[in-house]
């Protein structure tokens, strides 16, 4: 005579439990030279994680190579008007506002996806300045100031030597992204020494 074990009842509760939550993508609407989104949950859940935007006056703004990014991670949608915009048309039309824009976007993706938090860096006359890996913007300061350029780019010795004071002077280490064709990126850090 064998013995019937009972089934486990499996709760509510538990079913709940193991329903993934539904991804969550941002909205956003281009807006020149930024992609403004609303104070969403996924917006905050994204700062939240990976400092992405900024939230300004009830809004986050993103710069467009970050909009870029997370258009291209699927984890935002970005609209001119009442047309969604794919990733080459938002190219397109990034380019228009930004000449340089490939080759940024190129310096930042590459950035993010090594682990980098990378955020704009006007205010410091560079491109973007980017953190440790494990530090967020306010927990500490960024560790460099990166300048992309493109392979083919020339430059002189005083602008060389301008971007190097400029990290010198805000006591941040000087990164030069070189970007190649392929938009792969090679890394230069430079230091100034005094005799």
């Amino acid at each position: 005579m064998s013995k019937k074990t009972p089934k486990a009842k499996i709760t509510t509760t538990e079913v709940i439990e193991k329903i993934p939550e539904p991804e969550l993508i941002i909205e956003g609407e281009f807006s020149t030279e930024r992609v403004l989104a609303q104070n969403t949950q996924a917006a905050i859940t994204l700062y939240d994680q990976s400092r992405y935007g900024e939230l300004v006056k009830g809004k986050f703004q993103y710069a467009l190579v970050e909009a870029l990014h997370l258009i291209e991670r699927n984890k935002m949608i970005v609209k001119d008007g009442k047309k969604q915009l794919n990733f080459d048309e938002f190219v397109k039309k990034a380019r228009k506002v930004e000449p340089k824009f490939w080759i940024r976007y190129c310096t930042y993706s590459d950035l993010r996806n090594r682990g980098y938090i990378v955020k704009t860096a006007l205010k410091f006359g560079a491109d973007f300045r980017v953190y440790d890996r494990g530090i967020k913007p306010g927990e500490d300061h960024a560790k460099w100031i990166v300048y992309p350029v493109h392979e083919a780019e020339t430059s002189t010795w005083y602008e060389f030597a301008a971007k190097n004071r400029v990290a010198h002077s805000t006591r941040k280490r000087l990164l030069i992204a070189i970007v190649d064709e392929e938009g792969s990126c090679t890394y230069y850090e430079i230091a100034w020494k005094r005799p």
